[in-house]
């Protein structure tokens, strides 16, 4: 059966296993049983309608980008994304499907593959999705001879340089941030010409526009699509329910500029609900502005979702409407669609009514705003609203959090860190978010309504791009659990583990030095959400359906859902088109992707900030912790930034260092000298490279976990396994001590 499902050209299903086997009716539940079997041991993977596929094989939809044409001219493409030094497939892309444009270098296509044997895939275009040329992101620099110059990719893992001829490099200068195309051979070294420049790595602003052009996120708007949204106009009240005087409030952060969420909580009268709670969230109407296919539906699903930057923003419709028509600003009559939700005393969703409706904001607030009222010190704005409006807002918010503890939802404790940037783009500090019960209220008031969504949605049979995460894998589970068992942490979830299985860990390690590492692997230990149409729960929220709804002005995926509750519910104009749910499939693949490469780009642009901030800081010693273990080196953590650096096996000693995966250690073989991931280290900063956003630093010293004295580096003789026995000692005492700490 393994090798049936292993060799299938495309995932396979129940069905077709039991056509292949000639499995009789009576013996399906036994089939089920196996097939669960061999899927909990990681022999098979599952993927889209729950068809069951090689787990090393690709998947059915992917993004592929063209590559070039073999010597018999077939056109070959490789994945869009790909991890760096696996070997990649062998992919040939059939010839093309109505609508699909002839293929190029550097194209981009979604595709559906069916393998045709191996690592070899025969693919078929389902969607244009654009070029991209095949060019490179460096910093130009003059390189002393004859006029040449030569580029340095801004990519941490590109180690080739480029030359650039005196003719080549157009208006670039020293230290310019610049696109080049690879033009050939110059003797040993590649050539290139410069393509494009993008601004000077002196201007601070300039590292945002680096993530920018690296990940190639979409900046300007269409012709068609800024016209249209220059022409947008305060939407009529039509048949809308009137909703302007209820005091619904937004509560966003000081430096929002679009507000595109609100909320409203009262008690509930009804006798038969005692303790139970009416809610409104009122969201934007983007759909009335963005219909199906014009200029700025094409634009928006090109972006997928908005790109949040230190210094800026790329949003995903123009400022007309993310910071106009569709911002819910205080005193001005907005569009919206709203769910009324009614909930009992232990926060469980007893009905919901979805209505498009007029508003108008009774106030703009901030989180600190909202929590400093409710801590007894409101402000003019606030005075005002602390009785009829925030404290019922926390009422129900209590009721919500409670009934979140009981299902268990995975309740990690990881601390966020925010960029401070000045009014010139230059950091000025990186401090960390603070995590306000305000924060919390609002995201239990959107997770109500994301559920009140999907669930609105089956009601009427109507297609729901669903937020799925699924269960971890159970590989990932494995080498979880034994990570947990080298620190004497048992877990008790077995083949089919339940989100409060890590709830138990967490709830265990609460207050020691190893909380936030071991909330970081298991964070790592879990699937990614993707959005999709087929319905398989989300698991770390412990729901069985959650749709995103209450972001249409920043997510695609939230305007499909509007779409749909207005077909499905019969509310007018802008919803989905009757066929539109057939694309589903390719869509929740293609805004999954680019959601993916929003985060990337996020994540390169404040790695390159913080290198940036660090940069004057080259021989200064911090302290950290070990978050990583590798054959090649330590990934080290800092406490004050939150920064992660690279600390090479080869500054270590020179001594041989072996690699330990199972208790994620590097031994020194002579020495005995280890270092074991979660480590209190002290560390000198060696680089920091706002080109690349990398830090690399130097070990000082391993300072002992629980108070022990630091150890510096070398001074010890002790053998592997002497500081892991002294590590479960204190670890424990830590669990005592973590304990007591909660309880005062």
């Amino acid at each position: 059966m393994l090798e049936f499902i292993k060799d299938s050209a495309t995932p396979v299903g129940k069905r077709e296993i039991a056509r292949a086997f000639g499995v009789e009716s009576q013996d399906r539940v036994a089939l089920k049983r196996l097939l669960k079997e061999i899927e909990s041991e990681g022999a098979v993977a599952r993927g889209r309608k729950r068809r069951l596929a090689d787990p090393e094989a690709l998947p059915e939809m992917i993004v592929l980008q063209v590559t070039g044409l073999d010597p018999d001219g077939e056109v070959l493409a490789r994945p869009l994304e790909w991890e760096e030094g696996v070997e990649l497939p062998h992919i040939v892309v059939a010839p093309d499907r109505q609508g699909v444009p002839a293929l190029s270098r550097g194209d981009r296509i979604l595709a559906r593959l069916r393998r045709v044997g191996g690592k070899t895939y025969e693919a078929r275009a389902v969607r244009f999705l654009g070029n991209q040329p095949l060019k490179v992101l460096g910093v130009f620099e003059e390189a002393g001879w004859g006029g040449r110059g030569r580029v340095v990719p801004t990519d941490k893992r590109a180690r080739q340089e480029y030359v650039v001829e005196p003719e080549d490099r157009g208006e670039a200068r020293p230290g310019d941030i610049v696109w080049i195309e690879p033009v050939g051979a110059k003797g040993r070294a590649t050539r290139a010409r410069i393509l494009e420049r993008l601004g000077s790595m002196q201007e601070p602003r300039t590292v945002s526009l680096i993530a920018i052009a690296a990940h190639d996120i979409p900046v300007e708007f269409s012709p068609e699509a800024r016209k249209q949204a220059e022409r947008s106009k305060a939407a009529p009240m039509g048949e809308r329910v009137d909703l302007r005087a209820v005091p619904l409030i937004t509560i966003d952060g000081e430096d929002a500029r679009d507000f595109d969420d609100a909320v409203f909580a009262e008690p509930d009268e009804d006798p038969a609900n005692k303790g139970g709670w009416k809610l409104i969230v009122a969201i934007a109407d983007v759909a009335w502005y963005v219909r199906p296919d014009d200029a700025l539906d094409r634009s928006a699903v090109r972006r997928g979702n908005s790109v949040y930057f230190p210094d800026r923003v790329v949003p995903m419709l123009p400022e007309e409407l993310s910071n106009g028509w569709c911002s819910l600003r205080p005193r001005e009559d907005r569009p919206v669609l709203a769910v009324h939700m009614r909930i009992d005393a232990e926060g469980r969703l007893l009905s919901h009514r979805f209505v498009r409706a007029m508003m108008n904001s009774a106030a703009r607030l901030t989180y600190n705003q909202v929590q400093a009222a409710y801590d007894g010190q409101p402000d003019d704005v606030t005075g005002a609203l602390i009785d009829k409006v925030i404290k019922p807002l926390y009422g129900a918010y209590r009721v919500l959090l409670a009934a979140r503890d009981k299902r268990g939802a995975i309740d990690l404790d990881l601390p966020e860190r925010k960029t401070v940037i000045d009014e010139k783009g230059r950091i000025v500090d990186i401090a960390p978010r603070e995590r306000l019960d305000s924060h919390k209220l609002i995201e239990e008031f959107m997770i109500c309504a994301n559920v009140a969504a999907a669930q609105a949605l089956e009601s009427r049979r109507m297609p729901c791009m669903y937020r799925v995460h699924e269960p971890p894998d159970p590989l990932k589970i494995e080498a979880l659990r034994e990570f947990l068992d080298s620190l004497d942490i048992p877990f008790a979830g077995g083949r089919q583990v339940q989100p409060g299985d890590f709830n138990r860990v967490l709830q265990k390690i609460a207050g020691t030095p190893q909380a936030l590492m071991i909330n970081q692997m298991i964070l790592r230990s879990q699937s990614q959400a993707v959005y999709a149409p087929d319905n398989l729960g989300h698991f770390g929220l412990a729901l069985q359906r959650y749709a995103h709804f209450t972001s249409p002005i920043r997510r695609y995926a939230d305007l499909l859902v509007h779409r749909a509750l207005i077909a499905g519910f019969g509310m007018g104009e802008g919803g989905l088109p009757k066929e539109a749910g057939q694309d589903f499939p390719e869509l929740g693949v293609t805004i999954s992707g680019l959601e993916r490469k929003a985060v990337a780009a996020e994540r390169d642009a404040t790695d390159r900030y913080v290198a940036l901030f660090l940069a004057d800081r080259v021989g200064a010693s911090f302290s950290g912790r070990i978050n990583g273990v590798t054959r090649f080196g330590l990934f080290v953590t800092l406490d004050e930034t939150g920064a992660d650096g690279l600390v090479p096996i080869s500054s270590l000693g020179r001594e041989y260092f072996e690699h330990d995966e199972r208790r994620h250690c590097l031994t020194g073989r002579s020495s005995g000298i280890t270092y074991y991931l979660g480590d209190r280290v002290r560390v000198k900063l060696a680089e920091a490279e706002p080109i690349t956003g990398g830090l690399v630093f130097e070990m000082e010293a391993v300072v002992e976990s629980f108070g022990q004295a630091s150890v510096p580096v070398g001074r010890s003789a002790r053998k592997p396994g002497n500081r892991r026995d002294n590590g479960r000692k204190s670890l424990k005492s830590g669990f005592k001590k973590g304990r007591g700490a909660k309880r005062r």
